[in-house]
């Protein structure tokens, strides 16, 4: 055959297309608009990563005081937002000082002239705003990972404005454990409890300035309203925090036959927890996890080997999400829910149905009107049409792009723009054939004069659909990935695809009619 090289290269780009996309229910997924999901948008509390970098900057100053032998009265963050060190002496204030401006270049002096052993800082305006800044990027980050190991395909999650943080998820069922999941700060501290503080006196208020109160919660599984809380009073200063964690994973236990959550600590974390319940043997370490204390287990000796147990009556739901997030890493700030909407399976079948009507109707139609127009030659570019609708489901397939409402516009305009390459070509051929050439002669020319035509309409709107990829959002960048997958497409079919077929049929016979 004198074009199998052609015909070589069509039958492999077609038969992978149908690999690609065969079963067409697993192998093309629908975005949030066409199946149904969670559309949330959360804010992130930027103010409270702001002072949990002053805690942390607190924490810092006293070692390097310390290390420093800068003896200091006090040390500790204030309602407003600053910093505030105590001194008995106005050397030691001084040399405090000097330190903190070597170390700490963005915090700024702002202590009062008359009040010479006090100094406070602050953070200065850029270290400010990039705390904050970094807290929502780092949230979007902390969320995507929670939402990968949760199993949702295709999701959404992208920053919106200063604080705000998109998230979409097509086919979640169980929307409540899904912003259960995504909401938990996860800030997972361990303290060890002070027994010489009787519960009752610090619920009432008479709390040493070292400690804090917190509690152990449950809820009821079934209503999910609060059933008890158990009071604990805990040293201020954590001990050690989920900073060291390297992985976390649900275990059954063989006495309880209860799912826990095993978690394991990096070297430096392992050093760190051995030395812990080494030094406090006899003593309780609680496990808090965002306030709430998980369980407060009596250390019976020393712990080697960096492992340690949170248990909590869980249910394996709730055992499972836990070590997500502890594996997906904490929040740098609280998240609170802004907006939530779910897109129900009625919405999504209807908004499907609809889509598909449309797409067949306009397809039969383009199909029948090419067909009575162009006659014999109609029926080549319908073959064209039929090829590209197969390309693109079939490279969709391949790359896993979703298809929303929107892509099904842009396979439709698709079809459109395909149909347009043909008519370009064949109103080229029939003007050759009036002027008096040979069928073969005018198919050559005719594809020779419309290719500058079609190559300039199909580019520019690639590139107007690549724009709109790189700058759009959820649903618009669904319309440009079919647009673009079907311009390229239709541009083989139309030109490469309809030449093939018009060469092999009437390349080398003297025809002296074609049917255009």
């Amino acid at each position: 055959m004198k074009y199998k090289f052609r015909w070589a290269t069509i039958a492999a780009i077609v038969i992978a297309a149908l690999i690609m996309m065969f079963p067409l229910k697993e192998k093309i997924k629908l975005g949030l608009d066409l199946q149904g999901g969670m559309h949330v948008v959360l804010g992130v509390e930027t103010e409270k990563a702001v002072d949990g970098k002053l805690d942390t900057i607190v924490t810092q100053l006293k070692k390097e005081l310390k290390n420093a032998d800068i003896k200091y009265s006090f040390a500790q963050k204030t309602k407003d937002g600053k910093i505030k060190l105590g001194f008995q002496e106005t050397a030691l204030t001084d040399k405090a000082r000097d330190l903190i401006t070597k170390n700490y270049p963005y915090l700024v002096d702002s202590s009062l002239s008359n009040d010479p052993e006090i100094l406070v800082f602050s953070l200065d305006q850029k270290e400010y705003d990039k705390v904050k800044d970094y807290a929502v990027e780092q949230a979007v980050q902390v969320i995507r990972n929670r939402i990968d190991q949760f199993g949702v395909s295709e999701p959404v999650i992208q920053r919106q404005g200063k604080n705000e943080i998109l998230v979409q998820l097509p086919g979640i069922t169980d929307p409540d454990r899904a912003i259960d999941l995504i909401g938990k700060t996860a800030q997972l501290r361990f303290h060890i409890v002070d027994e010489n503080v009787s519960t009752q006196d610090a619920i009432n208020g008479n709390l040493p300035f070292d400690d804090v109160l917190l509690y152990s919660k449950e809820y009821d599984k079934v209503t999910g309203k609060l059933q008890q809380e158990v009071p604990y009073v805990l040293k201020r200063e954590a001990v050690l925090t989920g900073e060291y964690l390297t992985d976390a994973e649900v275990r059954i236990s063989s006495q309880f036959n209860e799912p826990y959550v095993l978690i394991k600590f990096d070297s430096a974390g392992s050093k760190l927890f051995d030395q812990i319940t080494a030094e406090n043997v006899n003593k309780r370490l609680a496990i808090v996890l965002d306030n709430n204390v998980y369980s407060a287990p009596v250390i019976r000796e020393r712990i080697s080997g960096g492992e340690a147990q949170i248990s909590g009556n869980f249910t394996m739901d709730e055992a499972k999400d836990l070590a997500i997030v502890l594996r997906a890493g904490s929040l740098p700030a609280p998240v609170v829910v802004l907006e939530n909407r779910t897109v129900g399976p009625s919405l999504g079948f209807d908004s499907i149905t609809k889509g598909v009507k449309a797409a067949v109707i306009g397809f039969i139609a383009v199909m029948i009107f090419i067909l009575f127009y162009y006659r014999v030659s109609g029926v080549i570019a319908n073959i064209a049409l039929l090829l590209n609708f197969v390309l693109i489901l079939g490279v969709m397939s391949a790359f896993g792009a979703t298809l929303t409402l929107p892509g099904i516009a842009g396979i439709i305009l698709t079809i459109g723009m395909s149909v347009d390459a043909n008519v370009l070509i064949f109103e080229r051929i029939r003007e050759e054939l009036r002027i008096g050439r040979t069928p073969l002669n005018a198919i050559e020319a005719g594809y020779e004069k419309a290719m500058s035509t079609i190559l300039d309409a199909n580019i520019t709107t690639l590139i107007a659909a690549l724009v709109l990829f790189q700058f759009g959002t959820g649903p618009i960048k669904g319309f440009a990935v079919t647009l673009s997958i079907g311009i390229l497409s239709s541009m083989f079919t139309a030109i490469f695809v309809t030449r093939t077929i018009f060469m092999t049929f009437f390349g080398g016979k003297d025809t002296k009619n074609l049917s255009i």
